[in-house]
């Protein structure tokens, strides 16, 4: 008998007692039963809630993302299927907007296909909605796919982005999300080398294994010491009864789960300590936090086996993009093909599952890229999560991001590729020699000094929000100086509105009350 087997006999034997346990909490709770207001009933429904909160299944969340706030104004929002196969499906978040309004640049976000749901980017969807029109991939838990819809592995998860590109046209720019980091930009090269025209307009990814011999982390290195064979027999196991996906060779999601925590077990002890201290005490925002975070980050769904597998092996043991030996469907694929596709990287100091460099390493990859193409941004004081979720992602992180799309919006050129010429390397065989390096671009005039006696220029860019193309954009609105938008009335702050294209984002990310301050 498999562990899938006995996960499930135990998650059904243990039911009754859960219901019970969830009909004394709610006993204690009720505020008729005198016990409810003693210091021994709410320790009983503590008791209670943690018993049942442990032992449950978490189903998968909702996005409940209902409204956004577009240029001040609050905007109802539906989500809808745009496109949608055997493992996944593309949600689109649709703004409620007057007619002709601008929804913003066309974003594609990868969500990863690691162990949690695509709910898991909830965080990174609110922050890109206002100014983008969002898209994300929601893939199928796999023990929910019945066994007769076929197999799914990396290269299919790389043929998925690219009919999702297609579908969405080439005015599209694509984000990634970890996991996804690698199969993206794989996509991207395949495309480019066939010269495809839906190819998007940026590419960005985001604490991903594009090079995991980089500072490698616990994750990496537990690859490194196993080969495939021992990743198939200790942790692919099929799906039992009764689920639809009965059969199914997966990497269960509740492994993925005990791995997820054992990295930092101490930590997870020490939250539901203090969960069970806060339903004590009567501490129910405390409690409200530690619910909502864990109800996300416990539900897990299983992985087709040769997903996983192919991953591993592609990406952790052999390495096989950044040493230039990916092939996919026979096809090598070949990053310095990447000319025309802006690329930005986003790295966390503290990342403890993608280390510093390891997302970073694309750079190295894309040799064909002009370096105006190129942005790369480490995020001081975040680990894995704080990359694309939380305070600092909302405030440093993603305004930098909207900047780099605005600022390759429409800007790509179609260029044929690079001629090849067939060359001997040193072990005698045929090779394609490197595209050439296109011409480097013409320096770009340093901000004039500015107007009306306002003084030297200042560095706009120390405001959180603004970036080198919105301080372009400043400049030649006639700003060049903290005190010059520290002086913004009302009226100046929506006819700048206009020319930017952020309808209400000055207001939104307080760029008056940080120049003021900066300006001192």
């Amino acid at each position: 008998m498999s562990y899938y087997q006995w996960y499930e006999m135990t998650h059904a034997a243990l039911s009754p007692a859960r219901a019970v346990a969830d009909a004394t909490r709610l006993y204690y709770k009720n505020p008729l039963n005198p016990m409810t207001h003693t210091a021994m009933g709410r320790g009983v429904a503590a008791m209670m809630e943690m018993f049942e909160r442990v032992t449950r299944r978490y189903g998968k969340p909702s996005f409940g993302l209902e409204t956004t706030l577009v240029g001040g104004m609050r905007v109802p929002v539906r989500e809808e299927v745009v496109w949608e196969r055997p493992f996944c499906r593309l949600l689109h978040f649709a703004k409620a907007l007057p007619s002709r309004s601008d929804p913003g640049p066309k974003l594609l976000m990868v969500a990863p296909m690691s162990g949690h749901y695509a709910t898991l980017l909830r965080g990174t969807v609110e922050a890109m909605l206002p100014d983008h029109d969002v898209y994300i991939t929601d893939w199928i838990d796999a023990r929910m796919v019945p066994l007769a819809q076929g197999t799914f592995d990396l290269d299919d998860y790389i043929d998925y982005v690219q009919n999702i590109l297609h579908v969405l046209g080439g005015d599209t720019h694509v984000m990634a999300v970890c996991q996804p980091s690698v199969p993206v930009l794989a996509a991207v090269a395949l495309m480019e080398g066939r010269n495809d025209p839906y190819v998007p307009l940026t590419m960005t990814l985001m604490g991903g294994p594009i090079d995991t011999r980089a500072n490698p982390t616990e994750v990496n290195k537990l690859a490194e010491t196993h080969d495939i064979d021992w990743f198939r027999r200790n942790v692919v196991m099929k799906v039992p009864l009764p689920h639809p996906g009965v059969m199914r060779d997966v990497y269960p999601g509740f492994l993925q789960l005990t791995g997820f925590m054992s990295m930092n077990l101490d930590r997870h002890v020490a939250a539901h300590r203090e969960l069970f201290s806060h339903l004590v005490d009567g501490d129910g925002d405390s409690a409200e936090k530690h619910r909502e975070f864990y109800d996300e980050y416990l539900a897990v769904m299983d992985l087709t086996a040769e997903f996983y597998l192919q991953t591993v092996e592609t990406v952790f043991i052999e390495h096989a993009l950044p040493k230039g030996e990916m092939v996919h469907r026979g096809q090598p694929v070949d990053c310095s093909a990447i000319r025309n596709v802006a690329l930005m990287t986003v790295e966390g100091e503290k990342d403890d599952i993608s280390g510093l460099g390891q997302t970073k390493a694309a750079h190295r990859l894309c040799t064909s890229l002009p370096d105006e193409k190129r942005v790369h941004y480490m995020q001081p004081r975040v680990g894995h999560y704080g990359v694309f979720n939380g305070s600092r992602f909302r405030s440093e992180i993603a305004p930098r991001i909207a900047d780099f799309i605005r600022s390759n919006t429409g800007t790509v050129v179609r260029r044929a590729p690079a001629p090849r010429a067939a060359v001997r390397n040193g072990n005698g065989k045929t090779a394609d020699a490197a595209p050439q390096q296109p011409p480097a671009p013409e320096p770009k005039p340093e901000p004039k000094a500015s107007v009306n006696g306002a003084g030297a220029a200042d560095d706009l860019t120390r405001i959180s929000g603004i970036g080198k193309k919105l301080q372009e954009t400043l400049n030649a609105a006639g700003i060049f100086t903290f005190a010059q938008l520290a002086g913004l009335k009302a009226a100046d702050i929506e006819e700048l509105d206009g020319k930017l294209g952020f309808p209400g984002r000055i207001v939104r990310e307080k760029w008056v009350d940080q120049a003021r301050k900066l300006a001192k």
